[in-house]
């Protein structure tokens, strides 16, 4: 009988077949998890199938200490949960952008530069990973200071004012004067 351990050691030592069978007998079942989470067929293949790419890219480093399907429901879980945090953070600045709109320009030509504005803040917040994007919102958005911050997300200091120097060398780079 094939235990998960050997399962682990063939993946980890390259063996195709036996990572083609995991996924064939644990696909199914991960997405219909998935879907349970998220309600998207489509976001929920999306995931599974992220999260056997990266058990195969990592796989040398692959350390499962339970067994195979808890790990791999647990994965799922995991990243369906980060996706619905990473959600929030867009909805909320979307929504305080919006906000912001009702104000409208008094000038049409403005009123262009500024929507074509938020476009773009939206879509470089979309594309920050997760918890970056939500220390830039929870600071620029709520106004927060880098400790409150820091203290409400259990992180130390130096990690907010990383995280927020990669969002603003998004910002710069994304929103230089064009030539």
């Amino acid at each position: 009988m094939v235990t998960d351990r050997d399962i682990i050691r063939r993946i980890r030592n390259g063996d195709i077949n036996e990572f083609e069978n995991l996924f064939r007998s644990s696909y199914n079942s991960l997405v219909n998890y998935a879907r349970t989470i998220l309600k998207d067929t489509d976001t929920s293949e999306e995931i599974v199938q992220e999260l056997f790419y990266v058990l195969w890219r990592d796989r040398r480093k692959i350390n499962i200490n339970s067994s195979i399907n808890g790990y791999l429901f647990r994965s799922v879980y995991n990243r369906c949960l980060h996706l619905i945090e990473h959600k929030k953070v867009v909805m909320k600045h979307e929504s305080d952008l919006k906000g912001s709109l009702e104000n409208p320009v008094e000038d049409p030509v403005d009123e262009i530069y500024y929507k074509e504005l938020h476009e773009k803040i939206t879509r470089i917040i979309e594309r920050l990973p997760e918890r970056c994007a939500k220390i830039f919102c929870m600071s620029r958005f709520d106004g927060m200071k880098y400790n409150e911050i820091a203290n409400q997300l259990s992180i130390s200091i130096k990690t907010v004012e990383a995280n927020m120097g990669k969002a603003l060398k998004e910002f710069r780079k994304e929103l230089s004067v064009e030539k």
